[in-house]
């Protein structure tokens, strides 16, 4: 699986409750997960282990988007998620396991991605410029402090 798995880390300043919000709740994450020039809309969103979620990304450029949705694996609020995905496109075959580990650190939280069973179809490394793109947009979702 080393071939079709993607590891990530970041520094976030932020707490892992705030990251792990980002998670589970269906406006947080149509926000930052979809990579840049894609718009993200979340159908079905049940965090709890065994429930199920459902998303969708849209090209903004094309119109053309591709569903995908799977179960929540494992949840610890502020330290560890966990949950699969396949795509609805039958030549995206397979199922991918996301795993994301926080844990706090002095200057915010030190996050933990690695997904794996990525369709052979997709370059890996377009996941990791994906997934890079998403983490900007989620470090702009968290670390801001906004009073009020």
């Amino acid at each position: 699986m080393a071939t079709n798995t993607v590891r990530l880390h970041r520094v976030l300043r932020t707490t892992p409750d705030k990251l792990y919000r980002a998670f589970v709740e269906p406006g947080a994450f149509e926000r930052w997960l979809p990579p840049f020039g894609f718009t993200g809309k979340v159908h079905t969103m049940e965090p709890v282990v065994g429930g199920a979620w459902r998303m969708s990304f849209t090209n903004f450029g094309t119109g053309h988007g591709h569903s995908f949705g799977g179960k929540y694996l494992e949840l610890v609020p502020g330290q560890r998620i966990a949950y699969d995905a396949s795509f609805d496109d039958p030549h995206l075959p397979g199922t991918m396991k996301t795993t994301v580990v926080l844990t706090a650190v002095s200057c915010g939280t030190d996050m933990s991605v690695v997904q794996e069973g990525i369709p052979d179809v997709i370059p890996v490394e377009m996941c990791y410029l994906g997934w890079q793109e998403s983490l900007v947009a989620l470090a702009q979702l968290v670390e801001p402090n906004i009073p009020g």
